[in-house]
C-alpha cells in the first residue's frame, strides 16, 4: 500500500515506475474516479459514498441504510474500519476513530448481510489476463480478507457465478491497464455479483495461491512489470487444482487482555497457515490443527445463535454433532428452536441470567466447542465474555454459521477416517 501512495509523487519527481502506471493506480484507489469506471463497465457495487464531514457522513448513511461499513481512505489492513449499526455509533466513530475532513474523507458502504466474499488474484500483461486463483471466503462478507478462512478452488459457488467473476476480473484488469499482479474482491449475494474493491498490486494471498497451484506468481508478475508477456512466460491458462487448499489465519488474541476475538472488517491476524487435501473437510481440519485450533472428537457443544441463523443449516449442524455423540447445551432461544425441531439439548443461562452461566461451564472444562453467532452493537457486547472465556480456556469456537459447518465437517472426517498427511510436493498441480 505504501508504494501505491508514493507512486504519483515519485513519477512527478522523475522516477520511472515499472508495471502498472501511477495513473492506473490512482484510478483504482480514488473512490470517485473508480465509481465512474464501474458505472462505465456496467458492474454492480454496494451503495456507497464519500464523506468529508460529519454532516455528509450522516446524510450518506441515511440514504444507504444501517448497518454500514465505514473506513478512512487509502489504508491497509482495514485500519479503523468498522461495521456501524446506528447514527449514534456513526457520530462516535467520527469523533473517536477518524478525523474526517476534506483532505481525509471517510468511505461509507452498504453492508451486504449474509453475502459470500470472493478474492481473485490475477496477472495481466496489458493485453492478456490470466486468473491466478479464486478464493472463496468461508466466513460471510464483513470479515477482513486477511482474517477470513479461505479455500481454493471455491467449493460452494455456482459455476455461472464463477464465470461472471472471471469475466469481470479480466474486464477490470484490462480497463485499468494492469501490468503485473492485481487483486479484486467481490461479494456474492443470492445470484448477484458485487464489486468491493480492486487493488492494482500483489496481495497477501499471492504466496498462498502460488503454493496451491504450483506457480511462482510474484516471480511472473515481476517479469511482466519488466516487459515480458504472459505468452513469453508460458502462463496463459488458469490452473484449477484437483485438491483443496485452505488458508486459516492465526491470531494473537490470547496475549492481549480485553480484546474481542469477534472478526470484522479491521484486520487482526498476525499470520496464516495452510491445509491441503483432496477432500475439503480434511483440508479444513488440517488448517485448524496448524492454526492451533484442536477440534474435539467428543464432549459437549455450546450453541447460541442469532435469530437470523435459526434455519435448516443450524439444524443440520446440530443434528450432525448430536449423531457424533456430542451433548448439546444452548441458551433459551436456541434451545427452544432445536427442541421444537426434535433435537435433544439442555438449556444453560446467558451471562446476565444468573449462575451457573455458560462462562462457568467453559471455565470448568465442561464445553469442548462453541458455536456463537451474533449481530448488532448490543448483542456483540453482551456475548463478549463467552468468546473471551472460550479463548482463554483454549476451546475452539465459531462465530459464523459457515465456519461452524466447515468445523463440523472436519470433525466428522477426523472421526471417520483419522488424519492423513502427505508432502505438498506429492500433490499434482495440473
Amino acid at each position: 500500500q505504501t508504494p501505491l501512495k508514493l507512486a504519483i509523487a515519485l513519477e512527478q519527481n522523475g522516477i520511472n515506475i515499472i508495471g502498472t502506471s501511477p495513473e492506473s493506480i490512482d484510478l483504482a484507489e480514488d473512490r470517485e474516479r473508480f465509481r465512474d469506471l464501474v458505472l462505465k463497465l456496467k458492474l454492480k457495487q454496494p451503495k456507497n459514498g464519500i464523506a468529508r464531514s460529519e454532516v455528509e457522513a450522516l446524510k450518506i448513511a441515511g440514504k444507504t441504510g444501517y448497518p454500514i461499513v465505514v473506513r478512512p481512505s487509502y489504508v491497509l489492513g482495514g485500519r479503523a474500519m468498522e461495521i456501524v449499526y446506528s447514527e449514534t455509533a456513526l457520530k462516535k466513530y467520527i469523533k473517536e476513530a477518524v478525523q474526517v475532513s476534506p483532505n481525509h474523507p471517510v468511505l461509507i458502504d452498504e453492508f451486504l448481510k449474509d453475502a459470500k466474499e470472493i478474492d481473485v488474484d490475477a496477472i495481466s500483461d496489458g493485453k492478456t489476463v490470466v486468473i491466478g486463483g479464486i478464493l472463496e471466503h468461508i466466513e460471510e462478507a464483513g470479515v477482513h480478507s486477511g482474517d477470513s478462512a479461505m479455500v481454493l478452488p471455491p467449493f460452494s459457488v455456482k459455476s455461472k457465478i464463477l464465470k461472471e467473476i472471471k469475466r469481470q476480473t479480466k474486464e477490470l484488469a484490462l480497463a485499468l491497464n494492469v501490468k503485473g499482479l492485481v487483486n479484486i474482491q467481490f461479494a456474492v449475494k443470492e445470484n448477484d455479483v458485487y464489486l468491493i474493491e480492486v487493488n492494482p498490486r500483489a496481495s497477501r494471498t499471492i504466496p498462498f495461491i502460488s503454493k496451491a497451484i504450483g506457480v511462482p506468481l510474484a516471480n511472473l508478475g515481476t517479469k511482466i512489470m519488466l516487459g515480458k508477456s504472459l505468452k513469453d512466460l508460458g502462463f496463459t491458462k488458469e490452473i484449477v487444482p484437483k485438491h483443496y487448499s485452505v488458508k486459516e489465519s492465526v491470531f494473537p488474541f490470547v496475549r492481549f487482555s480485553g480484546v474481542d476475538s469477534l472478526l470484522g472488517p479491521e484486520m487482526k491476524s498476525t499470520g496464516e497457515v495452510m491445509g491441503i487435501d483432496d477432500d475439503f473437510n480434511m483440508a479444513f481440519s488440517k488448517s485448524q490443527f496448524a492454526a492451533g485450533n484442536n477440534l474435539p472428537l467428543s464432549g459437549t457443544a455450546f450453541i447460541s445463535i442469532k435469530d437470523d441463523d435459526k434455519n435448516d443449516i443450524i439444524l443440520e449442524i446440530s443434528k450432525r454433532l448430536y449423531e457424533l455423540g456430542f451433548k448439546l447445551i444452548c441458551t433459551r432461544g436456541t434451545s427452544n428452536f432445536l427442541a421444537e425441531n426434535g433435537i435433544e439439548n439442555k438449556k444453560v443461562n446467558k451471562v446476565a441470567e444468573g449462575r451457573p452461566d455458560i462462562t462457568d461451564y467453559l471455565k470448568n472444562g465442561d464445553v469442548q466447542i462453541v458455536i456463537n453467532t451474533t449481530f448488532g452493537e448490543k448483542e456483540v457486547a453482551q456475548s463478549f465474555s463467552i468468546r473471551r472465556t472460550a479463548l482463554m480456556h483454549n476451546v475452539p469456537y465459531f462465530t459464523t454459521i459457515a465456519g461452524a459447518k466447515a468445523g463440523v465437517g472436519a470433525i466428522e472426517v477426523l472421526t471417520n477416517q483419522g488424519l492423513n498427511v502427505k508432502a505438498i510436493q506429492d500433490y499434482k498441480f495440473v
